[in-house]
């Protein structure tokens, strides 16, 4: 293989990825099969099978157990409205993630206290070790979940006050900057980074996706005064969701 020059199992990949794409190979149509593949683009059955696994990990393909291989289905991505400005009052945890006016949704949450890992812990401003509650979320918009949610609160703010615990109390279900609020604590910042990555098997098992699945991850943080008094982890599916961000100009 000369440099520069793609290994045969991404240039057959590649062209079936084509194929998919301009629609020459819809939605809900069989992939050709490894012996197929080999004959049509004279390869080995090694080759024809790492170029199947590479479209299953790219979202395009998914085998059915004792049929085949199939193009999936391409969803029209949706939005996310993501926006600095919260509402002073009245906010709920799905209004927080999701910004739009018209969104309603629902979510399921647990909380537990458990001690800050280290990565936690460099978010947070403590130290390892500290005492953190912990909340996990699974937003759904009309029952189909569409974004996962691990928050963390420093005991040291919230703890043995009304709002420890965020989902429970007289300001349970309230967003982070009024139930901060309620203890004195004024929420002037809030910091998001976005990355991505492969899905982990417990989220996409939550959010409806496929192994391989890449999925975008929102680093939040919430400050007052320069000092952190929530973070979280929202985890998007990238196939199915757009991030759109509203900013104000000032």
């Amino acid at each position: 293989m000369t440099f520069g020059e793609q290994p045969a199992y991404l240039r057959v990949a590649s062209d079936l990825r084509r194929k998919i794409v301009d629609g020459s190979l819809p939605p809900r149509t069989r992939l050709p099969s490894q012996a197929r593949i080999r004959e049509q683009y004279g390869v080995s059955d090694t080759v024809a099978l790492e170029a199947r696994k590479v479209l299953m990990a790219e979202g395009l393909v998914e085998g059915r157990s004792g049929s085949g291989t199939y193009v999936r289905e391409r969803p029209v991505p949706r939005r996310i409205a993501r926006s600095g400005y919260r509402p002073p009052a009245g906010a709920n945890p799905f209004r927080q993630e999701q910004a739009a006016e018209g969104a309603r949704g629902t979510w399921e949450s647990s909380s537990e206290q458990e001690p800050a890992g280290a990565s936690v812990a460099g978010r947070l401003g403590v130290f390892p070790g500290d005492r953190v509650m912990r909340t996990r979320y699974v937003f759904r918009d009309s029952g189909e979940p569409v974004m996962l949610s691990t928050s963390w609160e420093p005991l040291s703010i919230t703890g043995r006050t009304p709002v420890m615990l965020p989902e429970e109390g007289p300001l349970g279900g309230c967003g982070v900057v009024e139930r901060m609020g309620a203890i004195d604590v004024v929420v002037d910042n809030v910091v998001e980074e976005v990355g991505a990555r492969p899905g982990l098997a417990e989220e996409l098992l939550l959010l409806g996706g496929v192994p391989g699945h890449v999925v975008m991850v929102i680093q939040r943080t919430y400050y007052a005064s320069g000092r952190a008094v929530e973070t979280a982890d929202v985890v998007v599916p990238a196939d199915r969701f757009r991030l759109a961000y509203h900013l104000p100009v000032r």
